[in-house]
């Protein structure tokens, strides 16, 4: 083993990425969590409104887009848990690469070597997915508040 920094670095940068997914699963679970909040708030409202009453579509078109939010969000906290676990099999696979090197097997360390290349783009392509899904998401959300501004400002006016 000529460079002791070069496991290192093969372990750790997975062991980050894990904890960087970690993050990210826990805050997009608080967004689940805040669209369900706000849909029961609608639905709560929606139920004293008459069907008649103006506001009746607008509640209704802001549930279907929180409804929207909600599945754009599961997806992408099921393709950030994906990121999670295949970062952290990456660093397992790349502690036994080591062991195999330090043992002085090297078939095992080139198949360890692959497998974690391959577990890790996998990985990375799984985080970058789901990273997009939130992106929409936001996007939808603001749309969301810029129609709720657009309501209440609507509303005093009257």
């Amino acid at each position: 083993m000529e460079n002791p920094f070069a496991v290192l670095t093969a372990i750790v940068a997975p062991a980050i990425l894990t904890n960087a997914c970690s993050v990210l699963a826990l805050g997009t679970s608080n967004r689940v969590a805040r669209v369900v909040d706000r849909t029961r708030v609608l639905t709560a409202e929606l139920v004293k409104l008459g069907a008649a009453d103006p506001g009746c579509a607008s509640r209704l078109r802001q549930i279907e887009r929180l409804r929207t939010r909600a599945r754009l969000l599961m997806s992408a906290l099921r393709f950030v848990y994906a990121a999670l676990g295949s970062f952290a099999a990456c660093a397992l696979i790349s502690v036994v690469g080591a062991l195999a090197t330090s043992y002085e097997v090297p078939l095992l360390f080139h198949a360890s070597a692959v497998v974690a290349l391959s577990v890790g783009l996998g990985a990375v392509t799984a985080l970058v997915v789901g990273c997009t899904k939130m992106v929409a998401e936001t996007r939808l959300a603001l749309v969301g508040m810029g129609e709720e501004v657009t309501d209440s400002l609507g509303e005093r006016a009257i």
